[in-house]
């Protein structure tokens, strides 16, 4: 690898995953999701969401091909018709939106595959497809009542499953090879001739959610907490390693999952920000109107003073209602 190809796979990938996560709480402070039919997420939603990471790569592996795309499309499909139907809230409109950006992905798909010079204009859709769908995703988590401890922990238990699955069993390569060359591929990034970033769907959600909790929990200071672990644990050393090794050996590794950097900067991230006290629920992100007396008359806060409480820390919040 070069170092125009290194510095191209930094900055990409840097960009990538700071965008995802930027955006999803810029979409948390923005749009209000209705609370999901089954009550608020809780730990024992992080295992279902573990057992369908363990079983979704066997899936995707055991199919044909020619299913993976239709598959993949109607995933996607499902998740973006969730995840913005609050923002997009006519129906026509909004299937309209995703029907469009879904045969966008499979147009350019056809005309990278056709001329593999052409790729750039796939992987730039394919690329927006996936980061609306992690930032759909996080926000429906992060809303419904998830904790920053629970996606600590997964992030964790991430960690552990990709090292076990990159070093003992090569699944994770397997898996990225399936999918690549197809529409709709669980992915995003950019490849512009020999140059070439690719992000996995997975870490991105990882990255939005992290980050869209910290936010929620602990307001500006777990937001800083956040986008700072995500730039270097998330981006920056996962990128830089390969080419450490093979500096340092003369092979290049093939794939370096990110999570087995950030799932343990995630959770150490969390054991500091938890000493600023309990984190914030979401009736403390979004409180109900309040009224204030104000020369003995009854009005409505000011959104500046009705969000001021809302951005300290818990534990200055405690010592203001005090």
């Amino acid at each position: 690898m070069t170092a125009a190809q290194s510095a191209f796979f930094v900055l990409v990938t840097l960009a990538v995953a700071l965008g995802a996560s930027i955006a999803s709480v810029a979409y948390f402070r923005r749009v209000a999701l209705p609370r999901p039919a089954v009550g608020v997420f809780n730990g024992n939603d992080i295992v279902i969401m573990m057992g369908f990471v363990v079983v979704l790569p066997f899936l995707y592996l055991s199919l044909p091909g020619w299913l993976l795309p239709p598959l993949l499309g109607l995933t996607l499909a499902g998740g973006l018709a969730v995840g913005y139907g609050p923002a997009v809230r006519r129906g026509p409109v909004r299937w309209s939106l995703i029907a469009g950006l879904l045969v966008a992905d499979w147009l350019t798909a056809r005309g990278a595959e056709d001329d593999p010079t052409h790729a750039t204009p796939y992987w730039l859709v394919n690329s927006a497809v996936i980061m609306l769908m992690a930032v759909g995703a996080a926000n429906l988590n992060a809303q419904g009542g998830l904790k920053l401890r629970h996606v600590s922990r997964f992030a964790l238990a991430l960690a552990v499953y990709d090292l076990f699955f990159a070093t003992v069993v090569p699944l994770t390569q397997k898996l990225f090879d399936a999918v690549q060359g197809y529409a709709f591929a669980p992915s995003a990034g950019l490849r512009v001739g020999e140059f070439g970033a690719v992000v996995g769907m997975g870490d991105l959600l990882v990255y939005a959610l992290f980050t869209t909790v910290a936010y929620k929990a602990y307001g500006r200071a777990g937001l800083t907490w956040a986008l700072g672990l995500v730039a270097v644990f998330g981006a920056l050393v996962p990128t830089l390693a390969p080419v450490t090794v093979e500096a340092l050996t003369g092979h290049l590794p093939q794939i370096v999952p990110a999570q087995i950097f950030f799932g343990p900067a995630a959770f150490c991230g969390y054991l500091v920000l938890r000493r600023r006290g309990p984190e914030r629920r979401m009736a403390d992100v979004r409180p109900p109107a309040r009224f204030v007396t104000v020369h003995g008359q009854q009005g409505p806060l000011s959104p500046a003073t009705a969000d001021e409480p809302w951005e300290r820390s818990p534990r200055e919040r405690s010592q203001v209602g005090s």
